[in-house]
């Protein structure tokens, strides 16, 4: 798996392998032009298979860098009430820890005492609790983690990344929910 650091690097290094390519076809049309030698209308097969190949290369972690960023703080905030009904009402605000895979949100308000987990005293006790969350499509997107006893700070991991922290199990991500659950 690559880390946010070495998608930059892998996109230059592809960067300037494309430019190469380039300039190689351009300085080949160049001698063509001058020799009056006509050039065949497709390129070679090797260089076909290389322009594409450098060309998916560069998309392919585009496309992936982009999809972790279509996931929006509020988005973020907004799944934690659609996948717990204790969180309704609790007006989360998330920021990014890593985007498009952790972030940490806070409630302004603790959630409902009628659902929540409680000590022998029956006092709320939060702490490591898990929740499934919930995208506007009414799909469990991913899972967030308690960091307090009173419930109002959580580590929220969205899609594979819930499933590796162990919030949510792999058959549950992306399944249709669509009512907020009950613990």
């Amino acid at each position: 798996m690559t880390t946010d650091t070495q998608i930059p690097d892998r996109l230059a290094q592809l960067g300037e392998a494309l430019d190469h390519a380039v300039r190689a076809d351009l300085a080949a049309h160049r001698h063509a032009h001058h020799e009056r030698v006509r050039r065949p209308r497709r390129l070679p097969r090797t260089r076909r298979f290389a322009l594409g190949a450098a060309a998916a290369a560069v998309l392919v972690p585009a496309a992936a860098v982009a999809a972790t960023e279509l996931i929006s703080t509020g988005q973020v905030a907004a799944s934690l009430p659609q996948g717990t009904r204790a969180l309704i009402g609790t007006n989360p605000s998330c920021t990014v820890v890593t985007a498009g895979v952790e972030y940490h949100c806070v409630l302004a308000s603790a959630p409902s005492m009628g659902d929540a987990p409680t000590d022998a005293s029956g006092n709320p006790q939060w702490l490591g609790t898990v929740e499934d969350t919930v995208d506007a499509t009414k799909h469990v997107n991913g899972g967030c983690r308690s960091q307090n006893q009173a419930g109002t700070e959580w580590e929220c991991y969205i899609g594979e990344t819930a499933v590796q922290q162990k919030i949510i199990g792999q058959g549950f991500l992306g399944q249709y929910a669509p009512t907020p659950g009950v613990g």
